[in-house]
C-alpha cells in the first residue's frame, strides 16, 4: 500500500476469523466513509516479513487505533485463549506513552461486546472509555464514527445511521461489483474489499 499520511491512518486490531467478518467489514467501511484510511496486517501478504514487525510498523504509521478485545473464548483445539488483540493494544498504548513527540498524540478506541466485561480479564485498562458494540455492525459503526468525529475534530463526518445505510447499500451492490471483475465474494481479499469500498464511495459521492 502506498504511504498514507499518519494523521489519516487508523490501525485495526480485531479478530480475523469468519465469525467476526461482518463486523470487520462494517469497521473497514466506516473508517473509509469517515474519510480515513484503515491499516491492517491483512493488507500485506509477504511471507518474508515477520508478522509482529509488520504490526509494529502499522502502529508506527497510524495516529489512530481501533482495538476490539471481544474475542476471549478458549480455542477448541488448545483450550487456551488467544492474546493477540490485548498484545497489540499494549503495543499501541506503549507507543503512545513512550514514543516520540509525534506518537504521544495517538488516539485509540477500545471496544468489546459488553461495556464492562473487560473488568474480568484485563482490568488494567480501567480508566479508558470502553465502548460496547453488542456484536452488531450498526452499533460498531456508530461507535467508530462518534470516536473519529471527536478525536479528529473534523466537522464533515456523517452520522452513524447514515454510514450504516450506505454500508447496507454497498453490501447490496457488492455482488454486482464482483461480477464485473469477475471474482467470487468468498475469494475477496482484504485489499480487494478495501479497494471496492473506496471506489464505491467515490462513485456515490
Amino acid at each position: 500500500m502506498a504511504t498514507t499520511a499518519y494523521a489519516s491512518c487508523v490501525f485495526i486490531n480485531c479478530p480475523f476469523d469468519s465469525n467476526y467478518l461482518e463486523l470487520r467489514n462494517a469497521l473497514i467501511f466506516a473508517i473509509y466513509d469517515c474519510g480515513f484510511t484503515p491499516r491492517c496486517a491483512l493488507e500485506e501478504d509477504n511471507s518474508g516479513n515477520v508478522r509482529f514487525d509488520k504490526i509494529q510498523r502499522l502502529i508506527e504509521q497510524s495516529k489512530f487505533g481501533i482495538h476490539d478485545i471481544s474475542r476471549t473464548e478458549l480455542d477448541q483445539t488448545t483450550g487456551l485463549p488467544r492474546f493477540n488483540m490485548p498484545l497489540e493494544l499494549g503495543v499501541f498504548l506503549g507507543a503512545k506513552r513512550f514514543g516520540n513527540k509525534i506518537h504521544t498524540n495517538k488516539n485509540l478506541l477500545i471496544v468489546d461486546k459488553e461495556k464492562y466485561r473487560y473488568q474480568a480479564f484485563i482490568s488494567d485498562i480501567a480508566g479508558h472509555d470502553i465502548q460496547s458494540h453488542n456484536n452488531t455492525p450498526a452499533t460498531l459503526i456508530t461507535c467508530v464514527r462518534n470516536w473519529l468525529n471527536d478525536a479528529s475534530g473534523r466537522k464533515t463526518i456523517p452520522g452513524g445511521s447514515q454510514i450504516y445505510t450506505r454500508f447496507t447499500k454497498f453490501k447490496i451492490d457488492l455482488p454486482t461489483i464482483c461480477e464485473q471483475i469477475p471474482i467470487d465474494i468468498e475469494e475477496l481479499t482484504y485489499n480487494d474489499y478495501s479497494e471496492f469500498i473506496s471506489e464505491w464511495l467515490i462513485q456515490e459521492g
